[in-house]
């Protein structure tokens, strides 16, 4: 009863959690409801970039704790992400767009073979205007979602059987090879009245449909961040569900040895094909995500590219963790979309004594200093510490040190180097040091709540030192 109990309170907290993070979200996007807009930060506006690395956060975490449970729990090394996505996003785009639109859409194969949509049948019982119509547009919205997942993990069914006999990088040359020809067929000009050929398919539900606006079409109440982050919520704890039920445990076992796991009865091809099957459905449903976060779907956007991200989103927060996965998704976006645009542009302060100037001397001294001591002690805390490794960090940030004290003296008010393309050389190098430095990944297999305790336990063991 006392472990039942203890659950359901643990479970009971994470709801609440979630809810109040779900509130917040809510609550930071419909600021100027409250708060003159004038007030109101630039990074808070509902128009800013911190919205955007949001939204793309919540679908690519789901596809990356996706990509996970088959690479990370269950040891099976697939590249065919993209082209589940690819399946689910065109899925849920073919099947929103309004009946009234499709002719619009696909004027240049003379209208959609497809020539209904869900919201339209929706609309048949519930209405198409009032709260009839939004009833309609969720419920479609919801079942394209669905629908989405299971033809990716059709899919991925009638490819498993073949594939998955196939081991670690023959495996992963198949579902790579699978997703290109998927995308190949897509953009094939015969299918146009259902793909659309070549050309995007938009005009479908987005996040922003379920805004929430007035009759003259003002919007009162703006719901486009939390939607993608309550379906991701929901698809993530399902994984975390499975993962923690036996299910999960004989994915384990195949991982570690699949001769051990076999012997002690787990079904082989059974469970890997449900691992890949489960897999390949949420990735369906991260793309029917990605098409409503894009606004529009087109096939050549998901390229063997967008795999190789999400694979390393999965290899920097750690294979095997689903927390280090969403941590790690959300630093991965918010590095490349927002926090280093400024790379991008020349920078020039007014002048040499400005505090624009100042202000960046001081904190790029402290990044390099508090950086390349981390590191070296990140490195030290090691049983098999390389020397190379902290002569290597300590030289670059002396080099770093050396280059700033250069700008500083030389009294020069544009910054270097800073031009189009300049962002991803730097974002590539934060990379090639964060794996570098941590080969198992942030969180290598342990979770958030592992390292939590441990942060607790290391203080209450420092204050029983100071006592004693």
């Amino acid at each position: 009863m006392d472990q039942q109990a203890k659950r359901t309170g643990k479970a009971l907290k994470h709801f609440l959690i979630c809810l109040a993070f779900l509130g917040l979200l809510i609550l930071l996007e419909n600021l100027q409801s409250f708060i003159p807009r004038s007030s109101i930060p630039k990074v808070l506006l509902p128009t800013s970039q911190l919205f955007t690395v949001l939204k793309k956060g919540a679908v690519y975490s789901l596809i990356a704790v996706s990509l996970n449970l088959l690479n990370g729990f269950t040891g099976l090394f697939s590249l065919g992400q993209a082209g589940f996505m690819l399946l689910g996003a065109y899925t849920y785009a073919i099947f929103t767009v309004p009946a009234a639109k499709k002719d619009a859409v696909y004027y240049l194969f003379g209208g959609s073979a497809i020539k209904f949509s869900f919201q339209d049948l929706f609309g048949v019982v519930f209405g198409t205007s009032g709260a009839g119509g939004a009833v309609s547009m969720i419920l479609g919205v919801l079942v394209a979602i669905i629908l989405a997942g299971l033809v990716a993990a059709f899919f991925a069914y009638l490819i498993g059987v073949v594939v998955l006999r196939f081991k670690s990088d023959y495996l992963a040359i198949a579902t790579l090879g699978f997703a290109e020809i998927i995308r190949a067929i897509f953009q094939w000009q015969t299918l146009g009245p259902v793909t659309n050929g070549a050309n995007m398919i938009k005009s479908f539900p987005t996040f922003s449909s379920f805004n929430i606006a007035n009759a003259s079409g003002a919007v009162v109440l703006r719901l486009s961040t939390v939607i993608p982050f309550i379906v991701a919520i929901a698809c993530i704890i399902f994984i975390v569900l499975l993962i923690d039920s036996s299910y999960g445990r004989a994915f384990k076992a195949i991982r570690e040895d699949e001769v051990a796991a076999e012997a002690m009865g787990i079904n082989l091809a059974r469970h890997k094909m449900l691992s890949f099957c489960i897999s390949s459905f949420f990735a369906g449903v991260g793309g029917a995500l990605f098409a409503m976060y894009a606004a529009n779907t087109q096939a050549k956007v998901f390229t063997s590219t967008m795999t190789y991200e999400i694979l390393l989103i999965v290899v920097i927060g750690g294979i095997g963790s689903i927390s280090g996965s969403v941590i790690a998704t959300f630093l991965y976006v918010a590095s490349s979309e927002w926090w280093l645009r400024f790379l991008d542009s020349k920078v020039a302060f007014a002048s040499a004594t400005s505090a624009g100037r100042i202000a960046f001397i001081a904190v790029f001294l402290i990044a390099v200093v508090a950086g390349a001591l981390l590191l070296v002690r990140k490195e030290n805390r090691k049983q098999d510490t390389k020397v190379s490794k902290n002569v290597a960090v300590t030289a670059v940030a002396l080099l770093l040190i050396g280059w700033i004290s250069f700008f500083t003296a030389s009294g020069t008010t544009e910054l270097p180097l800073l031009r189009n393309g300049f962002r991803m050389v730097v974002f590539s190098i934060i990379i090639m040091i964060v794996v570098l430095f941590f080969r198992n990944g942030m969180f290598g297999d342990k979770e958030l709540p592992y390292y939590i305790g441990k942060l607790k336990k290391r203080k209450a063991t420092k204050r029983e030192e100071r006592k004693a």
